[in-house]
């Protein structure tokens, strides 16, 4: 068994290559040898958001509070709130992040295949963001 205690990873700051805004990034729970699954909590300020970007084995995030938006290429934008568990496809292109008045912050979990987590791809521009 491990416990990992509130407090003892410190937040670090999303980098401005993967986000449009203020992000915090508060590592949950890494890869371990015997698992492929890491978790983080995201924190968005409002009008924050990433980048699209794409998983190789998916991601869900559980929504834990604020009002938050979510897009999947050719999809509209659709709004995200407390309780909302979202599955993205594996390779699926999407951005999410947090509403423009509101913040937002989720648990996103995503597995790794092949020493791969993410790719992240073009920013998400404000016309893509505002629809």
């Amino acid at each position: 068994m491990e416990i990992i205690r509130n407090g003892t990873q410190g937040s670090k700051q999303g980098p401005v290559e993967w986000f449009t805004g203020n992000v915090r990034i508060d590592p949950l729970f890494a890869k371990k040898e015997a698992t492929k699954a890491a978790g983080a909590l995201v924190t968005f300020e409002p009008g924050a958001r990433t980048a699209w970007h794409t998983h190789p084995a998916g991601q869900t995030l559980i929504v834990q509070s604020g009002l938050g938006w979510i897009q999947r290429e050719g999809g509209p934008v659709e709004e995200i709130l407390p309780g909302d568990v979202i599955w993205f496809e594996p390779g699926e292109k999407h951005w999410h992040g947090a509403s423009p008045n509101n913040a937002m912050s989720h648990i996103a979990i995503h597995e790794e295949i092949n020493g791969e987590v993410v790719n992240w791809l073009e920013k998400v521009s404000d016309g893509e963001y505002f629809g």
